[in-house]
């Protein structure tokens, strides 16, 4: 569609293209730049050597990298150089450009729209084995976006803080991703691709941001230009949807949910898991279920719970629903696997189609996946969800599984996508129970599921990183967000009980509550001991659920105005107060809808710098309001004090503060 109105001129040292984009260009060659003029922005096309630009309001606000585009063949990378001719028909703007190879070319589209550019480039000449672009990660402001990193150990918030490097991104990732970047001066970027790509931010600290996609087709993506990152942000939620519904209810929102991984790890079974569920209960450390992290294959799994029934009967009486692990992993050693080999339920290895697509799983041992696109397995599969339902008194699953895996061969006819959308609807048919699934490429949106960030270190930098890993998933698409665990897991040894309660109390102001680590004590997975904790911890433990409880009328009021405009409901600071720049690196506060800004203290000590954006906001702990924008210096937080604070302006103060108020959140 043409965009505004205007005339073609040329100047002295470069092409200006003033909207509306109508007829044909002249080419144009030579050392100085073409700019294409649009309402909104100019983007810049360099002659001398293939690069561009994106520039708004008199400024650069994003630019690809000297040399940024590249493709490589075999072993050798080659270089795309200068511009040999330009044209344009409608809104259509089409780039010849000569590469290190003398008989192959690139030829450039951009598609110009009023608050967007979309690019797409391919060879001709030869197919390449990869296509690359890269872009420089300064000219843009911090960078965001992507979703998890494959080290779970690290997130970098923003992502050009540190490094990120992810040679199989990919919509069969087991990290929740997608192909979306945003940046601090309102641009994005979204890959359209449904192949794996390799991905860097930072590498090595080159400063780039480098997007590499299989060279079989032309690179696609989509370059936002707007005026804030939400509005970004919602442009790409405008392409991938918005939920239509909560698959999480009410009730599991407001209470949490009990794993019993970090708690009990490889050892579990009946005895151990019930005298955890009891002294929870007695603890007053309620929820809604208790999911043994166990899987009913494992060769000796009746002989640890011989009478599933009975533990959910008893579960019951202390006021959890019983929940299950699943996932389509299928271990060599599990009952079953030689069932799943002799009748072709699981996915075929791409060399040998014959026999089964066996790799190293996270425990060393070999596993193969059944195949959901096999009409059979996952009927297979489903029937024996379903039996543990009926038959056992399981309530829901916590489905942790990826549904495909790129080192396998897909069923004949299917394709990743297929894979995601026959894993969702298997999930959909149960009750998670509040633990969600994991979906690379925003392949769910619809359904509305919960979504818990990979596991973390039991210290406080892998709590800084759960925080930071729920900021990257909830910004890339994924709002109804919780930490995987309360406490952390990995099998390292048990949180410090300092570590315990700064964790607990960070995610009773996030949207979810997922819990492992009891704070009435815990087994030693490194050594086998126990570890208890004192009393204090437990009441701690105990107020950050109650806060938490008097915060879900105020939740599930964002959960419903999620579901109207598809903004996430955590959030960092900027996406509501983006003129105030000192918001874009706090990666230790976060807004919780409009009107909560969560401060928790996330490291050693007892005392912490607080950032209040621009407003007027009533200090919950201290009693007092508070005009930002300001930093509070050494604000006091001892143990017993969660910093938050209430935008009084915003839609649902009354309702947050009632709750912060009621529950002694800073006790």
């Amino acid at each position: 569609m043409p965009i505004g109105s205007g005339t073609l001129r040329r100047g002295s040292a470069a092409l200006i293209l003033a909207a509306p984009l109508l007829g044909t260009a002249p080419g144009a060659t030579g050392s100085g730049p073409v700019t294409f003029a649009t309402p909104g922005y100019e983007l810049h096309v360099a002659t001398d050597r293939l690069t561009l630009t994106t520039v708004r309001a008199g400024r650069t606000v994003l630019a690809t990298a000297a040399g940024a585009f590249r493709f490589r063949i075999g072993d050798d990378w080659y270089l795309v150089r200068e511009v040999t001719d330009s044209s344009r028909e409608g809104d259509t703007v089409h780039v010849t450009a000569a590469t290190d190879l003398p008989d192959v070319t690139v030829d450039l589209r951009i598609t110009l729209r009023s608050d967007r550019y979309d690019v797409n480039w391919s060879l001709s000449g030869t197919t390449a084995d990869v296509l690359s672009t890269a872009y420089d990660l300064d000219s843009a402001g911090h960078w965001y976006g992507h979703g998890e990193n494959t080290d779970q150990t690290v997130q970098p918030w923003p992502l050009d803080s540190g490094q990120l490097v992810d040679a199989a991104f990919s919509p069969a990732s087991y990290q929740v991703v997608s192909p979306f970047w945003y940046t601090a001066d309102g641009t994005g970027l979204r890959v359209d691709t449904d192949e794996p790509m390799d991905v860097r931010i930072n590498s090595g600290g080159n400063g780039l941001g480098e997007f590499t996609v299989a060279g079989d087709r032309p690179a696609t993506s989509t370059v936002f230009v707007e005026d804030t990152p939400a509005e970004v942000y919602r442009d790409h939620i405008a392409l991938v949807g918005k939920p239509e519904r909560s698959d999480t209810s009410y009730a599991q929102y407001a209470t949490p949910l009990w794993n019993s991984w970090a708690q009990l790890y490889g050892e579990q079974n009946q005895q151990n898991v019930l005298a955890w569920a009891r002294a929870l209960a007695a603890a007053g450390l309620g929820g809604h279920a208790l999911q043994i992290e166990e899987s009913v294959i494992a060769a000796d799994f009746d002989e640890r719970f011989p009478d599933l029934p009975a533990l959910s009967g008893e579960l019951k009486r202390l006021g959890f629903d019983l929940g299950m692990w699943t996932g389509l992993y299928m271990p060599e050693t599990a009952a079953g696997f030689s069932q799943a080999v002799d009748k072709g339920y699981l996915l075929k290895d791409p060399s040998d189609p014959s026999r089964p697509c066996l790799f190293t799983w996270w425990n060393g041992r070999q596993t193969g996946l059944i195949d959901l696109a096999n009409p059979a397995a996952r009927q297979w599969y489903t029937q024996g969800l379903k039996a543990q339902v009926s038959e056992s008194g399981v309530a829901g699953f916590k489905f942790d599984t990826a549904f495909f895996d790129d080192r396998c061969a897909p069923y004949p006819g299917s394709t990743r996508a297929d894979y995601v959308r026959y894993g969702t609807e298997l999930a959909d048919e149960f009750d998670q129970q509040g633990a969600g699934l994991r979906v690379a490429w925003n392949a769910a949106q619809a359904q509305g599921f919960a979504t818990r960030t990979a596991d973390k270190p039991t210290t406080f930098a892998g709590l800084r990183a759960a925080v930071s890993a729920n900021l990257a998933v909830s910004t890339i698409g994924y709002p109804f967000v919780e930490t995987d665990m309360i406490g952390g897991s990995l099998q390292y040894p048990p949180p410090t009980a300092e570590v315990l309660v700064r964790w607990a109390q960070a995610a009773s102001l996030m949207p979810l509550m997922y819990a492992s680590t009891s704070p009435t004590g815990v087994r030693d997975a490194t050594t086998g001991e126990w570890v208890g904790y004192d009393p204090q911890t437990v009441g701690l433990y105990r107020a950050a659920i109650a806060t938490h409880v008097r915060l879900a009328p105020y939740i599930w009021d964002q959960v419903q105005q999620t579901l109207k405009t598809g903004d996430p409901i955590m959030r960092p600071l900027f996406f509501d107060f983006p003129k105030d720049e000192a918001g874009y690196t706090v990666a230790d506060e976060w807004m919780l809808g409009p009107a909560v800004l969560a401060a928790p203290k996330l490291d050693e000590g007892t005392t912490r710098d607080v950032f209040l954006p621009s407003g007027v906001w009533r200090d919950v702990h201290r009693g007092t309001v508070v005009r930002g924008p300001t930093t509070l210096k050494a604000y006091a937080a001892p143990l017993g004090v969660t910093p938050a604070f209430v935008n009084l302006r915003a839609r649902g103060a009354a309702k947050a503060l009632t709750a912060l108020r009621a529950t002694g959140a800073t006790r």
